[in-house]
């Protein structure tokens, strides 16, 4: 492996494509985050009743209940932070086409917080995964996941390799390394 003569860290590679394969990705993922929210994330069935949940209905439901931490919890780690990641990736993927945006020093920033905030993203998926564990009743109560939380996890799973596939060196190559 390659070393800096000056300080002797490991030199890596570029990503090839990294560009074309983030834009694919996110993509793909942002396609994805519609049904994600509108098709229902699990199903309740309660005595022979079933009743399909969207993330939304759940926090509508959680506000309702005065749980106001955990529905805001809820609002926050699966629709606004999902939706944020995926507008600040697409604005640092067009700011380094276009050559415009934030000075690579900020961008690199937003870089490095979009992609601490992916190891975070699947909360929701394991807050489903322990009330589907809870609330296996038997005849009673069951709660099966649906097709938005398929949807869901997609997203998730696509922003953090759309995000591994970026590669940051390119916001300072568009600028010509001014800060």
């Amino acid at each position: 492996m390659l070393a800096c003569p000056r300080c002797a860290a490991p030199l890596r590679h570029r990503k090839p494509r990294s560009l074309q394969r983030a834009w694919a990705l996110l993509l793909t993922a942002a396609t994805l985050y519609i049904p994600a929210n509108a098709l229902p994330v699990m199903t309740l069935t309660t005595l022979g009743q079933s009743e399909p949940d969207t993330i939304l209905t759940g926090v509508v439901q959680l506000f309702q209940a005065g749980m106001w931490e955990i529905g805001a919890l809820v609002f926050l780690a699966s629709i606004t932070i999902p939706l944020l990641k995926i507008a600040s990736l697409a604005y640092l993927l067009l700011s380094i086409q276009l050559g415009a945006g934030l000075f690579p020093k900020e961008q690199t920033r937003l870089y490095r917080a979009i992609e601490y905030i992916g190891r975070w993203s699947m909360i929701d998926m394991f807050m489903l995964s322990i009330l589907v564990a809870l609330v296996q009743l038997g005849q009673v109560a069951t709660v099966a996941p649906g097709p938005g939380a398929v949807c869901f996890a997609a997203v998730v799973v696509l922003t953090m390799f759309a995000t591994s596939s970026f590669d940051p060196r390119l916001l300072w190559d568009t600028r010509g390394g001014e800060q």
